[in-house]
């Protein structure tokens, strides 16, 4: 196949166009250069913001075309350019498309956000509604039948620089506390998950195989934070005590909810977030979804955060953590 990645040498766009490259397929990958591809794969240079960004490649076949982006100007430029000469177009969206995320176990037919009108988002604010913008412009230029659009939650895995899947295996790994002691919240019933990115671009190469159509959710390893930390601490062979902590005691010193500085990654207060991580896979796995076990991606992502400067991404830095646990008394 001949599958042309806009994105490509990031993160996930990068799994991506590996893997389709293992598997002996014609990698072509569209970015703005400042990173190359994976080895195997041809770069061309391109500004998606700027006209003419798909001038080098619209008019060739494609197989399938392979897009993560975010912005809906750069998705609608793209499929009005390039509808006309691929067979299929794969589209990562997020399940923060949703407009409520309060119930486990929802499906694709639960309600989402208004679409972003603008081509641009102001804010971080407005994530979801320009995901929900790109989806429509997917569908709008290749119809249902010649798209996929996935909804993964959380991605995880090796080379995760949020630190949101990252951090909990390497705290247990290199506590603060001299008695080995970490802070963990006291409500463990809320529910997290993350699927391996891995498997979420492996699941993608073969569903490009496969001419796969729909809109499916891509999650993985849902469980409740108290079992997801249970891994992570056994992962890193973790002995030490556990000193769990409200959510209000947390919120009055000033410790985010799951990710960024100063937080504690995945934890959730609010409840009507609680259902995020957690929604049906059923029609994606019946679409050939197959995951790794949470034990497995935790392992792997430990060993690349030993490589790793800390603090990065998420979490409590060391005197952070000292400074809150000195706090409990």
């Amino acid at each position: 196949m001949r599958i042309l990645v806009l994105g490509g040498t990031g993160w996930l766009g990068g799994t991506i166009a590996a893997l389709a490259v293992e598997r002996g397929h014609e990698v072509i990958c569209v970015s703005r250069g400042t990173s190359a591809p994976p080895a195997g794969a041809r770069g061309v240079v391109a500004d998606r913001g700027q006209p003419g960004a798909y001038d080098a490649v619209a008019g060739e076949h494609w197989d399938a075309v392979v897009d993560i982006a975010t912005q809906p100007g750069q998705v609608r430029s793209a499929v009005a350019a390039l509808a006309g000469s691929a067979d299929g177009y794969l589209f990562v969206s997020t399940a923060s498309v949703y407009a409520a995320n309060d119930v486990p176990g929802a499906d694709e037919s639960a309600e989402l956000l208004a679409a972003l009108e603008a081509d641009t988002m102001a804010s971080l604010e407005e994530y979801g509604n320009a995901k929900v913008a790109c989806e429509e412009a997917v569908t709008a230029a290749f119809g249902p039948e010649r798209r996929l659009v996935a909804r993964p939650g959380l991605i995880a895995g090796p080379g995760d620089r949020s630190g949101r899947s990252g951090y909990w295996p390497w705290r247990f790994a290199h506590p603060a506390a001299t008695d080995g002691s970490v802070l963990v919240p006291a409500d463990d019933e809320q529910l997290a998950a993350m699927i391996d990115v891995r498997d979420l671009a492996g699941w993608l190469v073969r569903s490009a195989e496969a001419g796969t159509t729909g809109v499916l959710n891509a999650q993985a390893n849902a469980r409740t934070l108290g079992e997801h930390l249970a891994t992570a601490r056994q992962v890193a062979g973790h002995t030490g005590p556990l000193v769990a902590v409200t959510d209000g005691w947390l919120a009055e010193r000033g410790v985010n909810e799951w990710m960024g500085p100063r937080s504690l990654p995945l934890w959730i207060a609010d409840p009507e977030w609680r259902g995020f991580g957690a929604r049906s896979t059923a029609a994606a796995e019946a679409a050939g979804l197959t995951t790794r076990p949470l034990e497995a991606t935790l392992a792997d992502t430990l060993a690349w955060e030993e490589s790793q400067e800390h603090p990065h991404g998420a979490g409590l830095a060391d005197d952070e953590e000292r400074e809150l646990l000195a706090q409990t008394g």
